[in-house]
């Protein structure tokens, strides 16, 4: 797979992790050069089975993603419509792709991510902060709109509605720590930490079937949206899904056959026996 010809991000792949850099100066406005970017390095994505972690970061020394470019906002159109003659806005549709990547999407901020960016950074499956360096912030009711990159509709999933609505309606920035309060990110790190503590998680969770990691992608994302029941029945169906296609069958064998689950000795040990059974394919 090609990951050549990007305006706007720089992409290297190394140990099935994808190290997609913003690189769009001055500021990595999030524009339509931007998304045509990331739709186009999704449908890649999509189809590179070998690629299982896609790690978002910034060239800027302060900027991750900066807001929506407003030059295609000042030109859409002021007169309202019927609710049944609604589109999806070409962000929206271009962050909820990257939101349904097969892969796990981790999203290193260690920078201003407001607005737009904001909303890329919750589409995300993981996302973690640099202190002292991120920022964040939902302007968009003070400039008379709404969050409509999926800001209005993935915060109250990530935070409750009531802090959904103080970020979204007090428009105030808040930094790493407050992020992790709130629950938008993950984790705060120091700066000096995030580097390492995102490559180790990356590197790690590459290690495991890229079939698996779609499963318990999809399964977690459903339990989002379905009664339990129905959730439940998502989580048996990617169960048989990632069985068909992993080696896990094997793995139960190797275990059950080497009596590795009475050990004692591996029941203490299971962080490093997970990384250990890869082996068995």
């Amino acid at each position: 797979m090609s990951y050549d010809g990007y305006e706007t991000f720089k992409v290297e792949t190394k140990n099935a992790v994808a190290w997609v850099t913003f690189d769009y100066p001055p500021v990595n406005i999030q524009g339509i050069p931007m998304l045509d970017d990331l739709n186009r390095l999704a449908e890649t994505l999509e189809q590179d089975r070998d690629v299982k972690v896609v790690v978002f970061q910034s060239a800027h020394p302060e900027i991750f993603v900066a807001h929506a470019d407003t030059n295609f906002l000042k030109d859409m159109p002021t007169q309202a419509v019927a609710r049944d003659s609604v589109k999806l806005l070409y962000l929206q549709e271009v962050l909820e792709r990257i939101s349904k990547l097969p892969q796990a999407t981790i999203a290193k901020v260690e920078g201003f991510a407001r607005g737009g960016g904001h909303e890329f950074m919750l589409a995300c499956d993981m996302r973690f902060a640099a202190r002292g360096k991120a920022k964040f912030m939902q302007m968009e009711v003070g400039m008379g709109i709404l969050p409509c990159g999926g800001g209005a509709s993935r915060m109250a999933r990530q935070v409750g509605l009531g802090r959904a609505l103080e970020i979204i309606l007090g428009a105030h920035d808040f930094d790493a720590d407050r992020a992790q309060d709130y629950g938008t990110i993950n984790l705060a790190l120091d700066p000096e930490e995030i580097g390492p503590y995102v490559e180790e998680l990356a590197d790690r969770i590459a290690k495991f079937p890229a079939e698996s990691i779609e499963a318990c992608k999809r399964a977690v994302y459903a339990s989002i949206d379905l009664p339990i029941g129905e959730a439940l029945k998502e989580e048996a169906y990617w169960l048989y899904q990632s069985m068909s296609k992993t080696p896990a069958q094997k793995r139960f064998q190797y275990a059950d056959d080497n009596g590795a689950q009475f050990d004692m000795s591996n029941q203490r040990s299971w962080d490093q026996l997970v990384i250990a059974i890869q082996d068995v394919k």
